[in-house]
C-alpha cells in the first residue's frame, strides 16, 4: 500500500476543497491515487450533498450575463452570506449565468441539463458537486434571460449582488454609446426605486380599485363633500401610479424629470425613437422564507 503523505493530502484538498480527514481517507482507500481519490469523494459528496439539499438558503448572490442585445439575471443561493463570498461559489454562479445568455433555456430542469463549461458535468452535477465541495446547500433558484431585436439590454448589480436588475431599450440607433448609458442609469433606477409595474396600463383593474376604495373612505373620515370626493381621487390615483410606475416615477439621479421624460430625451439626443420595453428586479431571498434556530436548543441536541 502506498505511504500517504503530506503533500498528497494537501493536493487533494486543493482539487477538492473536501476536508483534511476525508482526503486522507480517499487517499488510503484508492492506494494513494489521486485521480482515484477525486471520484472517491465524488461519490461520497453525492451522499452529503443530498443531505444538505433540505437546508434553507437564503443567502447567495444575485448576478449577472450577456451584453449588447441579450442580458441575464440569475439567482444562487446558499445557507451563509459567507459562502456566497467563496470564490467557487461566485466562479459557478458566473459561470451558469454565462450558460443562460449562450444557451437561454426554457426553465431551471432545461438549464440543468445543460453542460456546464470545462468540467464534463452538466449544470446539475456540478451543482451536486460544488455542494459536496463548499459543504453548503445551493441552489439555482430562478433566472432570466431578457433580448432585443433592436435596442440594448443592460444590466445593473447593486450591494455586491443583493440585488440585480435588466432594462431593456428598442431602438434603431444601439449602437450609439447613449443608448447603454441611459439605459445603465434607468437600472441604477429601477434598484433604488423598485418600481412594481412598467406603465399604468400594467396594473391590474381590482388594485387600482382597491386603492381608489381606501382614498375614498379616508376622504369621507375626514369630512369632505361628496361632490369632490372623486376629482380628489383622480389626484390621489395619479400620485400612486406615479410611485408604482417605473415610467411615472421621478428619475433618482435627475428626481425633477420622470423617468419617460429621461426616454423622450435620450430618443431626441440620438434622433431615433427609443421606447422602455421591460425591466425585471431581483432582490435576494424574496420570498424565502428564513429559519429561526433556536440555537440553544440545537446545542442541547448535539449534546445528547
Amino acid at each position: 500500500m502506498a505511504k500517504i503523505t503530506a503533500s498528497m493530502v494537501a493536493e487533494l484538498r486543493s482539487k477538492t476543497g473536501a476536508g483534511m480527514m476525508d482526503c486522507k481517507k480517499a487517499l488510503g482507500e484508492t492506494d494513494g491515487n489521486v485521480e482515484e481519490a477525486i471520484d472517491f469523494l465524488r461519490k461520497k459528496g453525492l451522499s452529503a450533498a443530498a443531505k444538505k439539499s433540505g437546508r434553507v438558503a437564503a443567502e447567495g448572490a444575485i448576478v449577472a450575463a450577456g451584453e449588447g442585445s441579450v442580458g441575464v439575471l440569475v439567482e444562487v443561493n446558499a445557507e451563509t452570506d459567507f459562502v456566497a463570498k467563496n470564490d467557487a461559489f461566485c466562479n459557478f454562479s458566473s459561470a451558469v449565468a454565462g450558460v443562460v445568455a449562450d444557451s437561454a433555456p426554457a426553465d431551471l430542469d432545461a438549464l440543468k441539463a445543460l453542460p456546464f463549461p470545462g468540467t464534463g458535468r452538466n449544470v446539475g452535477d456540478e451543482l451536486t458537486h460544488q455542494i459536496a465541495t463548499i459543504g453548503e446547500n445551493i441552489n439555482i433558484r430562478r433566472f432570466v434571460r431578457s433580448e432585443v431585436t433592436s435596442g440594448v439590454v443592460e444590466s445593473y448589480i447593486h450591494a455586491g449582488g443583493k440585488i440585480g436588475v435588466l432594462v431593456e431599450l428598442q431602438t434603431e440607433k444601439a449602437d450609439d454609446p447613449a443608448v447603454a448609458a441611459t439605459a445603465r442609469q434607468i437600472a441604477m433606477h429601477v434598484a433604488a426605486a423598485s418600481p412594481q409595474y412598467l406603465c399604468r396600463d400594467n396594473v391590474p383593474e381590482d388594485v387600482v380599485e382597491k386603492e381608489k376604495d381606501i382614498m375614498r373612505v379616508k376622504a369621507k373620515e375626514s369630512g369632505k363633500p361628496d361632490n369632490i370626493i372623486d376629482k380628489i381621487i383622480v389626484g390621489q390615483i395619479n400620485k400612486f401610479f406615479g410611485e408604482i410606475c417605473l415610467l411615472e416615477q421621478a428619475f433618482v439621479i435627475d428626481p425633477d424629470q420622470k423617468v419617460n421624460k429621461v426616454v423622450e430625451a435620450l430618443a431626441k439626443q440620438i434622433g431615433a425613437d427609443v421606447t422602455l420595453v421591460n425591466y425585471e428586479r431581483y432582490q435576494l431571498g424574496e420570498g424565502i422564507e428564513k429559519r429561526a434556530d433556536d440555537f440553544a436548543a440545537e446545542v442541547a441536541a448535539l449534546t445528547k
